[in-house]
């Protein structure tokens, strides 16, 4: 099983797992992939605490971080959580408060409401001084990968973080945007197709992970989009890609920190229930469908902020809609293979399920190149 990316990186499977749940990266770590813990969100303090945890649970293999790492300075940057209140539109907060008002979704506790919003607005670190705190905490502890997963990282970040024996990885969602990579020297990128959960282009996997594999070479690609099963493995690996990234298929895990509600809400979902949609951060995010992010495209509805003020904007509605426990109203980024996970299972069933499969396609193709040999 073992491809160019798996000596680079130590490991024995081209399995990636992106999540937010050290649990999840342990243990595939452990199973001989790499865990990579996504930080957006997190605090420095918090950061700390999960990479010591980690460190603790991983039997010293390899793993990860992903990160947002901006390439320059936004507007924004370096703006208070606070100060970028100001900038709401009092027509958005009148919006979200007529959506929890028709809900019958209550407001937060009395007197706890600033409380809970400031812990909130600490956890929002998409500048590039918020990526350089998690960055210094980052580099106390063992990582072999960084992965940035907010357009290209600067150079110098690179050389540093290649200097102290860190591979750097980038993810892409168009083909224009790998050029970019390259120049900031970049180890291997993840190209994604619009199937995946989270931030995403409008190019489907089958149709960019090749294209990314051609325009790089020699780089190493992993793909990532729309995989949770043996066959899709089989499918990258067959048109170039030197493993598989996943994410969305952990949240169905025993591992993962979803609530009861929401992990029933994926069970019960299909394909076409994980939607792009701006309502949530800003920017084209698939997530699962939800009365809130429908009610952002109903008529009448404001047009969604640029990041991060729609990620502040809509901060206090979703912990009402977390609290209050209101269902339909739940969502979370999620791709595709939504479809695929009807049940809850453990993280060891869902890489063995995977390399199972993938063996099954693989002596399929072989037994099909065999019969035409012998014709």
């Amino acid at each position: 099983m073992k491809t160019p990316v798996c000596e680079m990186l130590g490991i024995e499977l081209p399995v990636f797992a992106f999540s937010h749940c050290r649990d999840v990266v342990a243990e595939v770590s452990r199973a001989g992939g790499m865990g990579v813990l996504g930080v957006a969100g997190f605090t420095p303090e918090r950061l700390e605490e999960e990479l010591a945890w980690i460190d603790a649970h991983c039997d010293g293999k390899p793993y990860g971080i992903d990160i947002l790492i901006p390439n320059r300075y936004s507007k924004n940057a370096g703006v208070s959580g606070d100060e970028l209140l100001k900038h709401i539109p009092a027509e958005h907060r009148k919006f979200l408060e007529q959506l929890c008002q028709d809900a019958d979704i209550a407001p937060l506790p009395a007197g706890e409401a600033e409380r809970i919003m400031q812990v909130e607005l600490a956890r929002i670190n998409m500048t590039p001084e918020s990526a350089e705190k998690l960055l210094e905490v980052a580099l106390r502890h063992p990582i072999k990968l960084l992965v940035n997963a907010l357009g290209t990282p600067p150079r110098e970040m690179v050389e540093r973080l290649q200097a102290v024996g860190v591979r750097v990885g980038s993810m892409v969602g168009a083909l224009e945007h790998a050029q970019a990579q390259v120049e900031a020297g970049v180890d291997l990128l993840i190209a994604q197709g619009c199937e995946a959960g989270g931030h995403t282009g409008r190019i489907t996997s089958m149709i960019l992970w090749p294209q990314v594999v051609d325009a790089v070479a020699p780089i190493p690609v992993l793909a990532a989009g729309g995989i949770g099963r043996g066959r899709q493995m089989a499918a990258a690996l067959a048109l170039g890609a030197q493993g598989v990234w996943c994410g969305s298929i952990w949240l169905g895990s025993d591992k993962s920190d979803l609530g009861p509600e929401l992990k029933s809400r994926l069970f019960a979902a299909k394909a076409q229930d994980a939607v792009q949609s701006r309502s949530q951060t800003g920017k084209p995010c698939r997530m699962l469908r939800s009365k809130f992010s429908d009610a952002w495209e109903q008529p009448g509805a404001p047009k969604p902020l640029p990041m991060p003020l729609q990620t502040l904007s809509t901060q206090e509605t979703r912990l009402r809609i977390e609290r209050a426990r209101a269902v339909d109203y739940m969502s979370y980024p999620v791709g595709q293979i939504v479809g695929d996970m009807t049940e809850e299972t453990s993280v060891r069933q869902i890489v063995h399920g995977l390399l199972d499969e993938f063996i099954e396609s693989c002596e399929r193709l072989n037994t099909l190149l065999q019969v035409e040999q012998e014709a």
